[in-house]
This record gives C-alpha cells, structure tokens and sequence, in this order.
C-alpha cells in the first residue's frame, strides 16, 4: 500500500461531533479525505445515506479509499432504545455491507465502537474480554464489532469512550449538555454514580490518524484496540468541574448515587495495545472543556 502519493481517506459521519474532528485533523496532516454525510451536509461533505447500500458500493467503488473512517452511528442510548430497528439498520447492517465492500475494493477500515460493549463491573477492560453490554446502543455496537471483522478480517475496530469538544449545539455531548443543567435555576439530581472516561474529539482523531498513518506505513494493523481518557469522573464531578472553571453556581444540584440499570458502572478500557505502538493522545479534562465550552458560557 505504501507508495509516494498520500492516502485517500473516507470519512462517514463527517457532519457529526467525531467526524468533524477527523475531517479536520486528517486535513491538517495533508491526507486525502472525503468526508460523508446525510442529514447535516455541510460544505465540503459528500451527501449518502449509508442505509442505500447500492449508493454506498457506487461510491466506494468511485472513491476506492485506501482508508475507511467508519464513525457513522445512532449513538444516544435513549434514541437507540426507541428506534431499535432502525438502529440496527444504521449501526450493524451499514457497518458491514462497508466492511464488506471495502474487502473487495482492497480499502481498510477503521470502525468506531464503545466502551458501553462492556457492563463495567470489573474494570479496565482488555480487548478480549468478555463483552456484556447493558444496553440495546452496546449490543448494536458489539454486533457491529463482529459483523465488520467478519467481512474483512483485516479491519480495525476502535472503542472508544464518551466524548465532547467544540459542539454545534449543547445536547451534541453526553457531558458539554451538562452545561446547561448546570446553567438551569431548576433543582436537579446529577449522577454521581456511574463512572467515565472522557476523551476529547481531537484526541482520538490524532489516534485515529496515526492508527491509518501505521496501516500506510505497512505495520499489521487490525483487530480491537481501545483508548479510554486518562481521568474517570462521575457526572456530578464533570459539573463541578464546570461550575469551577467558569465560576457557575451549583448549589441547585445534588448527586445521586443511584446506580443505572442501562449504563455500566466503570467500562474504563485498557489502552496497552495501543500506547505500546506509541499511540497516546489526552487532554486535560478541565483544559478541554474550557476551550470548548466558553462559547457558551
């Protein structure tokens, strides 16, 4: 695979709060990319819907990327849980008949998954363990895992954590929409309970690019890898984080510490396999959301 000419990359889900991120950073690295998207096509993107699988193989045999970036997904666990087919669809059908594509086209893929495959009683979890997601979003996403390694065994799939950075509108995040709770006058309860491991956007589209740049390099990448961010929080701590940086009253919120019956506990996933092919990219949580949350404020 390695010639003169850069990469090609292909990025689905290039509208959305990844996607973005990978689309700008694979740029910044001179990378070829073509950037997907449906329903928030914006300049430069390419519009598909990924669940028109002829249109899909139209335009992976057209573009024949030597890079796949497969970030596309329904990723809000309470979206999932209402609209449970056409989750399927989007999440396990759509990654595979990529997957499976790319195979014949000779394209490699890098498929985005989560640490909710995991039920997170028995954390940090390595890549071969046992996956027990609580949820309809983490079974989606472990089937996807298998279904794409099952049409190109040379895939890679990346799990990654919850994740936020600048953001086009609060409720894009799990933790930047905790600004506006936190902004709210009305009393709430906060999770203080499940843990987490926030990873910010442009962490893991570094990852994710020096994960193609090893793959164009000839390096034998495929199977599972995973990153996780370096500091486990609560949602309640990721608030108070909040309330301190931008000096925000919180007196209005109280933690529960009731536990989530659809959310693990602590997926935090071990990252060896990665750091050991010298892979690491972490923002300091509280730097992170500063520089992305100060529009806001």
């Amino acid at each position: 695979m390695m010639s003169d000419k850069v990469p090609h990359i292909l990025v689905t889900g290039a509208s959305g709060l990844l996607g973005r991120a990978v689309v700008k950073v694979f740029k910044e690295k001179k990378f070829s990319v073509t950037g997907l998207a449906f329903s928030r096509v914006g300049p430069g993107l390419v519009k598909c819907d990924l669940t028109d699988h002829e249109a899909v193989t139209s335009l992976l045999e057209k573009e024949k990327p030597d890079v796949i970036i497969h970030s596309a997904a329904e990723r809000f666990p309470d979206v999932v849980e209402n609209k449970y087919e056409e989750t399927r669809l989007l999440n396990i059908k759509t990654a595979a008949h990529i997957a499976s594509v790319a195979r014949r086209i000779g394209s490699r893929v890098i498929h985005i998954s989560t640490d909710y495959v995991f039920d997170g009683t028995s954390p940090p979890y390595k890549p071969e363990d046992k996956c027990n997601p609580l949820n309809k979003y983490g079974i989606t996403k472990w089937e996807s895992e298998k279904a794409v390694l099952a049409e190109a065994t040379d895939a890679c799939i990346l799990r990654i954590p919850v994740l936020y950075g600048p953001v086009e509108r609060l409720e894009e995040s799990a933790v930047t929409t905790l600004l506006k709770t936190l902004k709210s006058d009305a009393p709430q309860s906060v999770s203080h309970h499940d843990q987490r491991c926030p990873a910010q956007v442009n962490d893991i589209a570094h990852i994710l690019a020096d994960m193609t740049a090893l793959i164009w390099k000839g390096d034998k990448m495929q199977g599972i890898y995973q990153w996780s961010g370096r500091q486990k929080m609560t949602k309640y701590d990721m608030i108070l984080t909040m309330s301190r940086i931008f000096s925000l009253p919180h007196a209005h919120l109280t933690p529960s510490h009731t536990p989530s019956t659809i959310r693990p506990y602590d997926p935090e996933m071990d990252v060896a396999r990665l750091t050991d092919l010298g892979i690491s990219h972490h923002t300091n949580f509280e730097d992170g959301v500063k520089e992305c949350l100060a529009v806001w404020v």
